[in-house]
């Protein structure tokens, strides 16, 4: 598949989608959008664990206000129904485990692009920024639903309120990312943490992804009714066998992905 703005390499199970206009700072506009919607359903396919970076000294800046907002072309509703919504829900969907990668600043729907992924590794130079009230609207690209349950109602709402930027270690403090890495370290963390789930129990971290997620939406009765039925399928999986099989005999496990 031939990309405009974005990199996509696959190799030993990790697919690495690398926002690719560094001179625009990453912003999204309607082809990345689609683009990074296409490479998270090919991923799939075809990989073991997806990473999310960016090229350049940003991660994403945010939606490209120069791609029809200015003149009042650009539909903002529509937008987020046809072009956002199917890119976040494929993110959250994919049965893989998704890294972001943030290698500088996330702002606006780039925070929230990043926050859709399932542990955002940061280097400590980069930041988030709910930056929407600065143009006179409220966080979108589900940042009104990830970030509060990520860091609570208080400091979701003042990061969409004083759209200030949000430095990587405050982020990991607050619980909004997994970890903030120093900048010399940080390509060499994320590629290590790639390459931990790549040979990991995949079919369990799929079902790790959807009762976390599901955790949020019922109550205790039908949250300990899907443990149950996902750890059932867990456990008739060529993988435990194999953890249980390696936990015995004292050595690292070789896991199959099945």
């Amino acid at each position: 598949m031939n990309h405009q703005t974005i990199g996509y390499d696959l190799r030993d199970g990790v697919a690495v989608i690398t926002l690719n206009r560094p001179a625009m700072m990453n912003a999204l506009n309607r082809t990345m959008r689609a683009e990074i919607t296409a490479a998270v359903t090919e991923a799939a396919e075809s990989a073991r664990v997806i990473v999310l970076t960016g090229a350049g000294r940003a991660f994403c800046s945010g939606q490209d206000l120069g791609d029809g907002a200015a003149d009042g072309s650009f539909d903002v509703e529509r937008t987020l129904a046809e072009e956002y919504e199917p890119m976040l829900r494929a993110i959250l969907a994919v049965p893989l485990p998704v890294i972001a990668a943030v290698n500088g600043v996330a702002a606006g729907a780039g925070a929230n692009l990043a926050l859709a992924a399932d542990v955002v590794i940061a280097a400590e130079s980069a930041s988030f920024i709910q930056a929407f009230t600065r143009i006179g609207l409220i966080p979108d690209a589900g940042g009104t639903h990830s970030l509060p349950r990520a860091v609570g109602m208080a400091r979701a709402m003042g990061a969409a309120l004083f759209a200030e930027p949000i430095p990587a270690a405050r982020a990991a403090g607050w619980g909004m990312i997994w970890e903030a890495v120093p900048d010399e370290d940080f390509d060499a963390r994320w590629r290590a943490r790639a390459a931990h789930l790549a040979s990991g129990p995949t079919a369990a971290y799929a079902r790790v992804k959807e009762a976390l997620r599901a955790s949020f939406a019922g109550g205790l009765d039908a949250q300990l009714a899907l443990e149950a039925r996902l750890q059932g399928e867990c456990g008739r999986t060529a993988d435990f066998r194999e953890g249980v099989s390696a936990f015995l005999e004292k050595r690292p496990p070789r896991f199959s992905g099945r």
